[in-house]
Parts: C-alpha cells; structure tokens; sequence
C-alpha cells in the first residue's frame, strides 16, 4: 500500500512592515501576509513594492512564502490601478494574492497564485466548493467555525484550508460588518474600520431603562488556540494564521516562535501526516510566551462547539485594552507600596494592571521592584487586598525582543575531495540542492593532519544562512585557507543562485464556470461593489443582486449594520433557550452617545444581528 504523501503545515505571520516580515520568517513562519500599497483592508499597513520584494527575497531563501493582501472591495474606476498593481506584485516575487472582491477574477491578471480572504464569509461546504471552482488555491475560513464545521468544508475541498490561531476577533462575521461604514463613513471592507466593537455600550430596554451601564459589550477576548493544533489539523487545517498585521515587532517575534515550538511539537508526533511547509532551524534567544504579548485574555471562541453554554470566557466587556500576563493577587497597598503575592520576577519599568474597587480598569508603573514581589509605583494607588494583578509590559523581556532575537539556518553538508589538480566541493542542503564546483590548482600532501583546519575553514558560513551540519574533508592534502575560503564562498553562491533558479512556484488554477453559486440572489452583504464581480455572479447564475453599500445600497431598519455569532443574551446570562431568559427583557438596544442599535436574536441559527431602529419608546 503506497503512504501519502505528508500535509505541509504552514504557520503564516502579519506584518505591518518589510522589517517585521523578515522577523517573522526569521523567528520560524512559513509564510508572511503583508500589505502592498493600497486596496489591502488595513489601510495603516502598506508597503512600497521594493520593500516587498525584499521580504518576498528572504522568505524565499528558507523556502517560505509572501503573501499580498489586495483584499478590500474595489470601485469601478479603481479596477485598472488594482489591476497594475496585481502585476507588479507578480513580477516582484509574491507568492499569492489575497482577495475578497471576486470581481478580481475578471481583470486581465498575471498566472499568480490567489486566495480567497476571510473578508469572502467562507462558512460553509457550498461556499468553500464555490470559491475552489472559481480558482482559489487556499480558502481563509472564518473564525466562527467548530472543529465539525471545518472538517465538512475539509471533506468537500481539495485545496488548502487556512484557518486563523490567534489575535484579536472580529464580533461580526468578516465581510458582513457594516457598522463602521453607516455610522463613520469608514467601511471595513476597505480598510477603514473605525473600531466601533471597542467602544463602552449602554444595555437598554425598549423604554430606555440602562440595564447594564458602560461596558465593552461588544469587545471580544483574543483568540488562542494553541492546545487546538492537533485537532485542527486533524480537522483539515493545514494553514494557521496568526491575526496582527498592526501589531508591533515583539508581538510578532514572540507570537510567531511560541506558535512555531506549538506546531512543531505535533508535526514531530506526526512525522508520517504531517511536515514543515518551508525550511530551516530556528534558534531563539529568548522563552516566547503569548501571555506576555497584547492580549485581552484568551478564547477558543467558538472551535469546541457551535452553542455553547457558557459565554462567559468569549468578550472582555470590563475593557477593550491588554489583559496581560496574571501574576497573583494584591497582598497589601499603601501609598505606592504594592505587595504581590506572585513567584514572577518584577523589573524596574513594568506596566501593570487590575480592576478596582469601582469596576474600572486601571493601570500602574512599576518605579522600582524589591524583593518578595514587593514594588514601589510612580504614583499612589488604592488596590484593595485580593484584586487580581497582570502584568501589561515585561520591561526585561521586551529589552530581549527589541534586540536580534533569532536565527534561522539552513542545515548543509560538504565533500571536499582533491582528484587530478582539481580541488572540488559538493554542498547538498536540506531544501534538496546539491552544487558542486571546483578550482584548478596543485596541492601536496600535508606533513601533518588537516582534517580539524579544513573543517573550520568550510564551518565558516557568518553573513550566510547556511549551517555546517556534516562535512568529508581531505585531511591529508594541504590546502591554502585562502583556496579553500574561496571555494567555499563561490560553491555558497552557486547555491544560493541554484536554489533561486529551481524554487517552485506555484500558478494560478482554472476557473470552473459550471459551478453555480450557492447563492441565487445577492444583498447588499454579499458586497458586489464593481462590474466585474456582478459579471462573475451571473456567470455563475445569480440573477439577482444588489450593489454594496459602499456604492449605494439604501440603509434601513433592517439593515444588518454586524452580523455575529457571538450572543449578547448568552454572554450575559439571559439565553432565550435557558431557564434565565428572563433575566433580561426580549427587546434590548445598545446605546453609545446619540447611537442607538437593536438587538436581535435569532435563537433558530443562534446568531445576532445589529441593526437601527426607527426610534425608541420615550
């Protein structure tokens, strides 16, 4: 019986930058995504095509992947920019594009490779079979989806599954929030997204009674499934996307390797199923610990079940900020004296933080740290004894990241032989090259053994990416360390071209138009903003569709401004199927300033909707 071949299991890192993209492939992701210089749904992220094409150079070196985000929805009169754009990114060495408007698909583009972005609201088998006839070579899932839910989309696909593993959440469905375009004139399907999920929200009743007052109840935990790998994989995933592409440099050194050492421990319990999807050992200079990285707390959100019972551990309502790294309770506080019952070592320039006495989510700077978890604060504080401690900033660990923090090396072997005035040199790499190359010159028998020299001299591989890992020298020949420096640089090279030269490189697959779509007619949610997506959906059978709202689509009462399946009545306690519904009223608003929401339960396919209402009851 013949094996299969093992999945390549990618870890794909964000980067604002081409700096930060390097870091990450450094620090051990498999891929990158990255902005370009526009149309990439995070308009604070983008980057020159000289500074991708520098990140697309050194990813390539170990194997790993760049991938452009051309994923915001595109306006007629922008289809010829995007188009141009498309192809310089082609010839400066992307990987794939990353696309939420299907409209691309009609535009005269370059054999590159293209994914479908989260922002294409994959959430079933239909539209997963839909996207792959259409030519996409990896489908981005959305976050809401239980391990069941994957492995039936796994069952109807062939091609890459990429599912996100950590970062912050979205509250609504990617692609179907429309609050920030209604409310801001900023939509998030281009990139503006003003964050109106952060906000402090009023809970109200149909008369404007404040149920709950001033919390964040919209603000989501952040994403962590790093206990969930080998289920995932197991599930279909093959691609595990990291969320940050505004995120700092430490964030994503640190994210990537802790999510590097997670992966590579269930690839090594699974050698035969799985494998690395680029190449290359990663060497750190430091602990990674995802805890002390932003974070507002952690959730498995919605993997483990599609209702589930408790929803309390899924939004951070008390505040929208860093939760940070928990170090113990409060023991004593007087003046700017805190006592922390804590085992963690506390440094001079730490950031803390803690809930007070009044519910309020507070922050504190560590002076000076004592001993004993004892430290004197910049400023006084009122922490009564037992309040929960974090710590926000880790001033030691972040010195370690703001620092060269890793190295990735690509392990190679050597032959050095001597046969007929010819001194030769074969180097074969764990990405499968083999070089060799030789020089002219006569050489003598040495007096005295030269195994130990040779072997040093060809160990010489600083200002390269390569790793000596074994090596057959001549060890009685001598041979002048000036040759064989020379040798050993010009094979390096060669390697290095050979490697560029014989590089696979993916193209884009063939669009199948007898595939209808599994949507016969398309509202304003489906997002059809340009001409050219309206001709792809009719290809396909749509007969009806409605344009966008960014391009003119009416708001109304019913208008979905989010779209989610995360539950206010469940993450309060008051689930209309529960025996404590009636712990809230069945008509309930959200209420920030002058703006007023409806919320809407559908208990049939557990999901909520905001929308905005008419008016509200005096």
């Amino acid at each position: 019986m013949t094996m299969s071949k093992p999945v390549d299991i990618e870890l794909l890192a964000p980067a604002r930058d081409a700096e930060i993209a390097i870091a990450a492939i450094d620090h051990g992701a498999d891929a990158v995504y990255m902005g370009a210089s526009h149309h990439g749904a995070r308009a604070d992220a983008t980057n020159s095509i000289d500074d991708v094409r520098r990140a697309c150079d050194h990813a390539h070196r170990f194997g790993a992947k760049i991938y452009a985000t051309v994923n915001t929805l595109v306006y007629d009169d922008e289809l010829a920019e995007v188009e141009h754009l498309i192809h310089e990114l082609y010839r400066s060495g992307v990987d794939a594009i990353i696309v939420q408007d299907l409209g691309l698909l009609r535009l005269d583009l370059p054999p590159i490779t293209l994914h479908a972005s989260t922002q294409c609201d994959l959430r079933t088998p239909e539209k997963a079979r839909f996207l792959e006839a259409l030519g996409f070579s990896q489908l981005v899932m959305a976050r809401e989806l239980t391990i069941n839910e994957i492995a039936a989309i796994r069952k109807v696909t062939s091609v890459p599954l990429e599912a996100f593993v950590h970062g912050a959440l979205c509250v609504s469905y990617s692609g179907r929030c429309a609050i920030s375009q209604v409310l801001k004139g900023r939509s998030a399907n281009r990139g503006e997204c003003a964050q109106l999920c952060r906000l402090p929200y009023d809970l109200v009743d149909g008369q404007g009674h404040v149920l709950v007052e001033g919390k964040h109840l919209l603000s989501l935990r952040d994403m962590a499934q790093h206990d969930r790998l080998e289920q995932m994989m197991a599930a279909g995933v093959s691609s595990f996307k990291i969320e940050g592409r505004l995120k700092d440099m430490a964030y994503v050194k640190n994210v990537v390797a802790y999510y590097r050492r997670a992966i590579d421990k269930v690839i090594g319990r699974h050698p035969d199923h799985y494998r690395r999807a680029s190449s290359g050992t990663v060497e750190l200079a430091f602990s990674p610990d995802i805890k002390k990285s932003f974070n507002r707390g952690f959730t498995h959100y919605f993997l483990d079940e599609r209702r589930p019972t408790d929803g309390s551990a899924m939004a951070s309502i008390d505040t929208p900020k860093s939760q940070g790294e928990y170090l113990g309770r409060a023991l004593r506080c007087s003046g700017n004296r805190l006592t922390i019952e804590t085992r963690a070592v506390l440094a001079n320039g730490d950031g803390l933080s803690y809930t007070d006495s009044q519910g309020q989510f507070s922050g504190a700077r560590v002076n000076r740290a004592l001993d004993h978890g004892t430290v004197l604060l910049r400023e006084r504080a009122d922490i009564p004894r037992g309040t929960r401690i974090y710590r926000t900033a880790d001033k030691a660990f972040n010195d370690l990241l703001a620092k060269s923090s890793a190295t990735r090396t690509i392990a190679v072997d050597a032959e050095l032989r001597y046969t007929g005035d010819m001194l030769i040199l074969t180097l074969d790499d764990e990405r499968g090259n083999r070089v060799t190359h030789s020089v002219d010159c006569e050489l003598q028998a040495a007096a005295k053994p030269q195994s130990e020299r040779q072997l040093a001299e060809l160990g010489k591989l600083g200002g390269t990416i390569y790793r000596l890992r074994e090596a057959q020298v001549p060890g009685d020949i001598f041979i002048p360390a000036s040759l064989l420096a020379r040798l050993r640089r010009e094979t390096v090279e060669l390697l290095d071209r050979t490697h560029a030269i014989t590089r696979p490189v993916e193209k884009r697959r063939p669009e199948d138009k007898s595939v209808p779509s599994p949507t016969a007619e398309l509202t304003p949610a489906d997002n059809v903003a340009n001409r050219c997506a309206e001709q792809l959906y009719r290809d396909h059978g749509v007969k009806e569709i409605a344009p966008a709202l960014e391009v003119g689509a009416p708001v109304t009462s019913s208008t979905p401004l989010m779209h989610t399946r995360y539950c206010l009545r469940r993450q309060l306690g008051a689930c209309l199927k529960g025996k404590n519904a009636d712990r809230l009223p069945r008509d309930l608003y959200l209420k920030t300033g002058t703006t007023l929401l409806k919320v809407t339960c559908n208990c049939k396919t557990c999901e909520m909707t905001l929308t905005m209402p008419k008016c509200l009851k005096d």
